[in-house]
């Protein structure tokens, strides 16, 4: 896995392309770069590209806008960017510079950023339609009115200024939902660098622990592997489990304490998501075996919805349907299974959905339902599969052996031609499963 992965230029080249086809002759789209963030005073976040920019380009500096101008005779796409700097690329390294972006990213041209403000009205001089994420960046939206109006000013002089303004997200959102063959290699790279970082933090688990620690074991294990987190990792001992985005991974396990873990690697910018619950010692109590068995059989559920031509929305009702069962049988809910589902009662112990498109956002773009119907499953899409179970510790409805249980089991899957594929399929999943890679380490 130390073999890095790389995006060839005829994919960017594929995809600019299809968007132009979707956008049509007649328009712009405008696609600007993520900003530098001040983390605090004069320290900065780790810089993020935009999405939308690295899909379509690999791009990776700031301060850096994508214009493309479909059957544009002087050239289609575009890309300002930041010139090239000595005395800069001493403190931060190296820079592109739009001399050396053209062949390194297979442009038609590129500008000095700091010509955007006397070119761009020019582009946008007889196109018609202007494709551009509105609303998410209030410095730039004002920057495009002006330039719009720039010219809207000389209309008298014969100037068409574009009078349609559209969403970005209504094309390339669709775009983006199906994921390419060169996608699905980078998103298994990322699932499986996950996959190994969960079995570390098994591996390493010992009653006392702290959340950090565990923390540690899985973001070291992504590190290693040239991969970063994908979102802030969950590490919640005991109770905290049911605390849904858990962040201060601070405390310690107690023996007989249920860890779950929500982490995943982000590889390129493409992003997993993997969630296990396993015991801080490596055995289940009978309680809490009953509970993640009934999260796996929910999720084995959901799975098998996993299918080409289903609605989306299959799965997640699969899932409702299997938990509030097992939890009628188990006592933790009363009355007619129609009954429970129909009112909603399994929400107290299961308050999200069951999954999420995954792609360059862990939470993935892309419309879960058209026309107000789920929409159905296609090739290409991916997103995870992830039930759960939530029980409060202090819910006195239920018996005390429930109390403070939390378990959720989270795949990623990739729907094929006939069934589905999961990437992240090599991770022990079930109780016993667990139990055995977490026993490896006590033999060892």
């Amino acid at each position: 896995m130390h073999t890095a992965l790389t995006m060839p230029a005829k994919a960017y080249a594929r995809r600019r392309k299809q968007l132009m086809d979707m956008a049509g002759g007649d328009a712009i789209v405008i696609v600007p770069s993520a900003h530098e963030l001040i983390r605090s005073r004069d320290t900065h976040y780790p810089f993020r590209q935009d999405s939308d920019l690295s899909y379509l380009t690999g791009f990776p500096e700031p301060d850096s806008v994508l214009v493309l101008v479909p059957g544009r005779k002087h050239g289609e796409t575009l890309l300002f960017c930041r010139e090239r700097d000595a005395e800069r690329e001493a403190w931060d390294g190296p820079r592109y510079g739009p001399e050396n972006a053209v062949d390194a990213f297979g442009l038609d041209d590129a500008y000095p950023i700091t010509d955007l403000d006397d070119i761009l009205p020019g582009l946008l001089e007889g196109r018609t339609r202007v494709y551009y994420h509105f609303g998410r960046d209030t410095d730039f939206d004002l920057k495009l009115i002006g330039w719009v109006n720039r010219v809207r000013e000389m209309v008298r002089q014969g100037a068409q200024p574009p009078h349609e303004f559209l969403v970005l997200g209504h094309l390339l959102d669709e775009l983006r939902l199906f994921k390419d063959r060169d996608e699905l290699r980078f998103m298994q790279r990322a699932a499986d660098i996950s996959v190994l970082a969960h079995e570390a933090a098994m591996r390493a688990a010992r009653p006392g622990m702290r959340e950090y620690e565990l923390q540690a074991e899985v973001e070291a294990v992504f590190r290693r592997f040239d991969a970063e987190p994908a979102y802030g990792s969950i590490v919640g001992a005991g109770s905290n489990a049911c605390v849904l985005h858990y962040r201060a991974n601070n405390a310690a396990s107690r023996d007989g304490d249920l860890v779950l873990i929500d982490a995943g690697a982000e590889y390129r910018g493409y992003a997993a998501d993997i969630t296990r619950t396993f015991p801080i010692n490596g055995r289940f109590s009978p309680a809490q075996r009953a509970l993640h068995d009934l999260v796996g059989a929910a999720q084995a559920a959901a799975l098998a919805q996993a299918r080409p031509g289903l609605p989306y929305e299959a799965g997640h009702l699969a899932a409702v349907e299997t938990l509030t069962e097992g939890l009628l049988r188990l006592g933790l809910l009363k009355g007619k299974l129609e009954r429970n589902l129909a009112d909603g009662s399994y929400r107290r112990f299961y308050r999200h959905k069951t999954g999420h498109w995954l792609g360059l956002d862990v939470h993935d773009v892309g419309e879960y339902r058209i026309d107000g119907e789920s929409r159905l499953l296609e090739p290409g899409m991916v997103f995870t599969i992830e039930p759960g179970l939530y029980v409060s510790a202090d819910d006195t409805t239920v018996e005390p052996k429930w109390r403070g249980i939390g378990i959720r089991t989270e795949d990623d899957v990739v729907i094929g031609k006939e069934g589905c594929e999961v990437l992240t399929d090599k991770l022990a999943r079930s109780a016993d499963e667990i139990e055995a890679l977490m026993g490896q380490r006590r033999a060892a």
